[in-house]
């Protein structure tokens, strides 16, 4: 609900704060009261008594110093320190910063006017007295964001913006004037403006109106708004694509090596429509293999200091939502002149192989190529070919909807390809890395985009095979560059959290499952039988989430420290530059090397890899949000049915129940448990009933029902009825 604004003085921001604040900046200088209370623009008697006030107990509290009668002047010690807000679903937050070994918890009261992400100065008591620390914002440097996506509320003279953000506090106060078109109850974009010292809540204007709440092109627009993502490419940016030359001309075939003539096939999702790479096989006099590993040349086209190579740096990446794709590049270029589809001669940038029998690597070549791909396969149809060793694909999984026979020489080359992608996973899983498969959710929509059905996508011998030769280009590139000290893009993972591994023992124990903690390998040893362990049971998907959430995030850098998860000293991401921009940046700088530029300068390219590490992050969140929506969606007419689901997570507030048909996952408020009275105990991550002592903890099946879903907060609300035993 929408509240007026109060006009009450905050007096931990009007004055303490703002009296921290202005010695801090002083430069060392001492102040008196009067100088202070000209800079904070309070000239009344009784304002300037509350600074007198408010300078004694600060000097009580040992943050600032009197070093003269009525001379104040701010200590510099450790605990004034610049972090970022990392706000809580529960309105308070924790201080976040390099310079603290921990984060230090911040109360709501103390945030004055921070929100989540910014970045603050702030002061952190209790620092050295073995008590928690706790801190105080003194200073907001800068905001993480001033855009927010949420329902106004419009009355006579002002408005209200409420978002469904859980990290988001306060609503957004919007005057008359600066409401726009936007109507009552729309779903609207708004962007701060102001927060008055004596207000509550900061002042915006309504940037446009999303539409109406509830309908499914407002929600997904909501979510783009949301991250900042835009929904379409500004009109300059098509015009540029639409008229570029991307005719495949005798004069650039010239430059290349010509591979047309060598056996190529793509294996992509059914409904691609982008196709980045394919793979080419030949059998060689020696009796070795030749396998091509060819990668769209979107460097060909997008070149630096155009507009269409800044649009495609800002998106940094593709974003796949539930119903839709929001390109990195127009479609002109990723549907089409870039996108390797059958029976069309393609400009590439390709990794050549020679392996031998053994799939050791005995000859690699890197350079820029012309290719022409025969067939494009579905993971379906070269799934059916590994496992049946048939080329007649049958209608069910055809791309045709026919019976349909792939050539002996495709089939063949399926065969052997995965053969061999077999042994180098066998090689990858035996040097540490961790198998990921984590079953991932997928929806049948109606022609309204309306979810109909759930499937799970999981991975299979198919998607192995061109994942192996993906992460072989991408090993291999970066090692090829990484040995010659030049810089470069590298997709880097750290290693594990140790003290995330071990709440992961904590839980899995209580399935009876355990990890080795001894040493690097005994841990990816571990985790991954616990992942093949735990594969098909009740607690699978639980699992493989904690396991996950113990990992580092990968990310971009020029500092190469190597990618955990896959066990692989060197790596960077080359196989993906339609839907990727640090690919474009590796293609551009591996084709720069070999033509024996000098290194790049890297604090200029790791500015980008930051970049581009955001960008990835916002969309994956886009994308979790839509599918959460999705999900909501999907169950907000599932009132009166009874589910079967899995506890996923238990809080003092309640419990997280994830359901085995479909991996929604929804709320079960404490109180809302009525066959006893549960506290929340957190040692045994479980509720316990105080008059039965009845536990309900993680991993316990329980039946449900839907009590509310709400398609605004992507939120759904769960009625307990009982445990399974």
């Amino acid at each position: 609900m929408a509240k007026k604004i109060k006009h009450k003085k905050k007096k931990e921001f009007d004055f303490a704060a703002k009296i921290l604040k202005i010695l801090a900046k002083s430069g060392g200088k001492s102040l008196n009261y009067k100088q202070i209370a000209a800079q904070m623009e309070v000239v009344d008697t009784q304002g300037r008594n509350e600074i007198i006030k408010e300078l004694k107990f600060l000097v009580a509290k040992d943050k600032i110093e009197e070093v003269e009668t009525g001379k104040y002047k701010f200590i510099p010690k450790a605990n004034y320190i610049e972090g970022t807000i990392d706000m809580t679903s529960r309105k308070t937050a924790y201080l976040v910063s390099e310079m603290l070994e921990d984060d230090v918890f911040i109360p709501t009261n103390n945030l004055n006017k921070a929100l989540d992400g910014d970045t603050v100065h702030a002061y952190v008591y209790n620092k050295r007295s073995g008590k928690k620390p706790e801190g105080e914002v003194v200073e907001i440097l800068e905001r993480h964001k001033t855009q927010f996506v949420g329902v106004i509320q419009i009355h006579k003279n002002f408005a209200f913006v409420a978002t469904a953000d859980p990290k988001m506090y306060t609503d957004i106060f919007v005057p008359k004037e600066k409401v726009g078109e936007a109507k009552d109850g729309e779903v609207v974009l708004v962007e701060i403006e102001d927060w008055p010292t004596k207000a509550d809540s900061p002042f915006g204007r309504v940037l446009k109106s999303l539409g109406k709440q509830g309908e499914h092109n407002t929600e997904i627009h909501a979510i783009l708004a949301e991250y900042g993502l835009p929904s379409e490419f500004p009109k300059e940016i098509e015009e540029f694509a639409n008229n570029l030359d991307t005719s495949i001309n005798a004069e650039e075939v010239a430059k290349r090596r010509d591979m047309r003539d060598v056996l190529t096939f793509t294996i992509d999702p059914k409904d691609a429509k982008d196709f980045d790479d394919a793979l080419s096989f030949q059998v060689l006099e020696n009796g070795n293999y030749e396998i091509g590993v060819h990668i769209a040349d979107v460097s060909h086209y997008v070149k630096e200091g155009t507009i269409l190579d800044a649009e495609a740096f800002e998106r940094g990446t593709s974003v796949y939502l539930v119903d839709r794709t929001i390109p990195m590049l127009p479609e002109v270029l990723s549907n089409f002149a870039c996108s390797l589809r059958p029976h069309e001669d393609k400009f590439t940038f390709s990794a050549v192989f020679e392996l031998n029998e053994k799939a050791e690597i005995v000859n690699k070549w890197f350079g820029r190529t012309v290719t022409h791909s025969d067939q494009r396969m579905a993971y379906e149809e070269a799934q059916y070919i590994i496992e049946t060793k048939d080329s007649t694909i049958p209608a069910a999984i055809s791309l045709t909807g026919a019976d349909q026979k792939v050539s002996d020489e495709v089939a063949a080359a399926t065969l052997k390809l995965d053969e061999l992608a077999k042994i180098l996973r066998a090689k990858r899983m035996s040097n540490g890395a961790i198998s990921f498969d984590k079953v991932e959710v997928r929806f049948n929509l109606n022609e309204n985009d309306e979810p109909i059905g759930v499937f799970f996508k999981v991975a299979k011998d198919a998607n192995h095979l061109i994942e192996e030769f993906m992460l072989l280009a991408n090993r291999k590139v970066s090692e090829f560059i990484g040995k010659q000290k030049k810089t470069f893009v590298y997709r880097i993972h750290d290693e594990p959290d140790m003290d995330k591994l071990f709440g992961l023992q904590s839980v899995i124990s209580k399935f009876g499952h355990t990890i080795n903690l001894k040493s690097k390998g005994s841990i990816s040893a571990s985790l991954n039988k616990l992942l093949k362990d735990v594969n098909g049971k009740k607690e699978q998907n639980l699992v493989d989430t904690l396991t996950i959430r113990t990992m580092s995030k990968a990310s971009y850098s020029t500092q190469n420290i190597g990618h955990y998860g896959l066990a692989f000293d060197y790596y960077s991401h080359f196989t993906s530059p339609i839907r990727r921009y640090p690919d474009v940046m590796a293609h551009r700088l591996l084709q720069y090397y070999l033509d024996n530029g000098a290194s790049v300068n890297a604090e200029e390219y790791e500015s980008k890899c930051a970049h581009c590490s955001s960008r990835e992050n916002l969309a994956a969140n886009a994308e979790r949000d839509s599918i959460k929506y999705m999900q909501v969606k999907y169950m907000q007419d599932q009132k009166d049915k009874e589910f079967l689901g899995v506890i996923s997570g238990v809080t003092e507030w309640g419990i997280y129940v994830e359901l085995v048909d479909n991996k929604c996952e929804g709320m079960v408020r404490i109180r809302e448990i009525r066959d006893d009275y549960y506290v929340f105990d957190e040692k045994q991550y479980a509720m316990v009933g105080q008059a039965t002592k009845n536990l309900i903890q993680l991993g316990d099946e329980v039946i449900i029902t839907v009590k509310n879903a709400d398609l605004v907060k992507k939120q759904l609300d769960f009625n307990y009825i009982r445990k399974i035993n």
